[in-house]
């Protein structure tokens, strides 16, 4: 099974998750370093889809200004332009498997589609 995951190496859940993964016999990991290298638009909007939340869900709060901004009721479109220009604004880790989507908090998650 190929497992990737959006991963931000200085977030410790990030971390776990991703030595569970590596941990998992037959899973072949993919590492996407989405701060240096995000996803395009149409991919995180497809990745929030198949995890079924909308995009403010996945926002990340702790550490960034989106509260400030409005972002947590904001729509759609708006919260993904933000996510596009500020990479640090999408919550982690995401890890994308054949059987789903899942953000991985807890960490306890990911063994939903493993």
């Amino acid at each position: 099974m190929k497992a990737t995951i959006w991963h931000n190496p200085k977030c410790g859940t990030s971390r776990n998750v991703l030595a569970m993964l590596e941990e998992r016999d037959g899973v072949e990991v993919e590492i996407v370093h989405y701060l240096q290298d995000p996803p395009i638009r149409e991919k995180l909007a497809q990745l929030f889809r198949d995890a079924g939340l909308a995009p403010r869900e996945a926002l990340r709060l702790m550490g960034t200004d989106a509260e400030e901004r409005g972002l947590t009721s904001a729509e759609d479109a708006i919260v993904l332009d933000a996510m596009m220009a500020e990479p640090i604004l999408i919550n982690r880790p995401l890890v994308e498997t054949d059987k789903g989507v899942r953000l991985c908090r807890p960490k306890e998650r990911l063994e939903e589609i493993l």
